[in-house]
């Protein structure tokens, strides 16, 4: 509701999010599945919570001495990448989306993009989108 009011999200507002999604991540995988998520997960604390949880420290175990590791998801992140006008004229094409162009430049803000040690791989919006699939599916193999 906040983002169709044109207000730009913040951290309270994204972390249960995500931590719903680290949920959702771990069940998939732990079934076996292979899974792609697209989300907007623009700081690396938020990549963090998607990988371990919100709670990303080791957990006490009740037996002294060890440490119960919390599950971790393998996370890939595509990083499309692209100049501010270039995604704000895609915005602006859009119909219908619960995020406002006038949204944008909040997003630029808080951007973290990723880096190492991170998985990652960035691809510039610039290319077609068949050469952005054929990229990421070259880079899985």
């Amino acid at each position: 509701m906040k983002m169709r009011k044109g207000i730009p999200l913040n951290d309270q507002d994204r972390i249960p999010w995500l931590c719903n999604l680290h949920d959702i991540l771990l069940r998939d995988v732990a079934t076996g599945q292979h899974v792609v998520l697209a989300c907007s997960a623009l700081k690396k604390v938020y990549r963090d919570i998607l990988i371990q949880g919100k709670d990303g420290a080791p957990r006490k175990c009740a037996e002294p001495g060890k440490e119960e590791k919390l599950a971790e998801v393998k996370l890939f992140v595509v990083h499309l990448s692209g100049s501010f006008e270039v995604i704000s004229g895609r915005l602006l094409q859009r119909k219908g989306h619960f995020m406002p162009p006038e949204l944008l430049q909040s997003q630029f803000d808080i951007l973290e993009p990723p880096s190492a040690p991170e998985n990652f791989i960035q691809i510039s919006v610039d290319k077609n989108l068949s050469e952005i699939i054929a990229t990421i599916l070259k880079v899985l193999k």
